[in-house]
């Protein structure tokens, strides 16, 4: 079991002092410890860097126009040839805003040429600045399916967590994607919406979450997208601060425990996927990897088949948000 902890992580620590079970004792109750990846990967989530134009106060990345982590076009490069060798059929492009990293095009084209499928994680807004206004068109023309951003689908409770003025502008970009096609019935470019909760709660669930944004955005503006994901948020970088800061994170922490279902355990996303930092290293989620709970190989470049496939996967308390009700993953709901 690879587990590092450092402050604040060593605040998830704190439950077996108040009497709850940890997560690893959970899973050794319902006999599924060690946790482990299927047979094969399909999914390479790499985060190419946590430079962002917004500083959300959700934020597990701690992303932020202050940032200056960016991945370079080499690790990206030894990420499609492990990709390519192992036959792992879908890129995840995650950040901060990965259209900031001046290779992220590069990545997209490189990947659409060996066939991979492509999504690009957008918090919308960024596709507003000039020099990133080309992007819907590029995604459009390289198939890429577009996760957007939207935390919620009035102005008052977006801004309230990213920011003023980000509701308006995430709205003209959707109406944008959609006049490309983007969301729209029949076409095959996809769009996808995240929707996050507000506070220290647990996501509603996400069938009558989506028929709520789906419903309120058609009415209200005329926009259209596929399916909306709703993810719980982790307590995590940013999210784990506010938590501490307001005493919210005991209470938090009781209800992902309490809502823990044993049904989402199976479906889990580390056990389908691969993560890798914006330096190469590789983790089990992009969760563990902003807590440093690397895995075997640690870098991308040592990366071998067999390291990924049936690999013993790290857990801590956090990972209970994945395990909480109907489940929560970079997919939405697991269950």
């Amino acid at each position: 079991m690879n587990v590092n902890v450092t402050s604040p992580f060593s605040q998830l620590d704190t439950l077996e002092s108040v009497g709850i079970k940890t997560f690893v004792e959970k899973l050794k109750e319902i006999q599924a410890f060690p946790l482990k990846s299927g047979d094969h990967i399909n999914i390479m989530q790499i985060n190419i860097g946590k430079v962002c134009n917004l500083s959300c106060k959700h934020c597990h990345v701690e992303a932020g126009p202050q940032r200056t982590e960016i991945m370079s076009q080499e690790i990206m490069a030894q990420c499609l040839q492990v990709m390519n060798d192992h036959q792992i059929k879908t890129l995840d492009i995650t950040g901060g805003a990965p259209e900031l990293n001046p290779n992220h095009q590069w990545l997209i084209r490189q990947a659409t040429e060996i066939n991979r499928h492509v999504i690009t994680r957008c918090n919308l807004t960024v596709l507003n600045d000039k020099n990133y206004a080309h992007l819907p068109e590029f995604y459009a023309e390289h198939k890429v399916e577009v996760v957007a951003s939207l935390p919620y689908y009035t102005q008052k409770n977006t801004d309230r967590m990213r920011g003023d003025g980000v509701f308006q502008s995430s709205i003209e970009v959707l109406k944008q994607l959609n006049k490309l096609g983007y969301g729209r019935e029949g076409s095959d470019l996809k769009l996808n919406l995240v929707y996050n909760p507000g506070g220290a709660f647990l996501p509603p669930a996400q069938q009558g979450i989506e028929a709520d944004f789906r419903r309120n955005l058609l009415d209200q503006y005329g926009i259209t997208f596929n399916s909306l994901y709703a993810i719980g948020n982790f307590p995590v970088g940013r999210f784990l601060t506010f938590l501490q800061k307001s005493g919210n994170l005991q209470p938090y922490m009781e209800k992902l425990v309490a809502a823990f279902n044993p049904e989402t355990v199976s479906g889990v996303m580390c056990r389908d996927q691969i993560s890798v930092s914006w330096d190469g290293y590789l983790f089990d989620c992009d969760f563990n990897q902003m807590l440093n709970l690397s895995c075997k190989p640690k870098h991308i470049s040592d990366c071998k088949a067999e390291d990924l496939n049936g690999r013993e996967i790290a857990v801590h308390n956090h990972c209970y948000a994945c395990t909480a009700g109907s489940g929560s993953s970079c997919g939405g709901a697991v269950v």
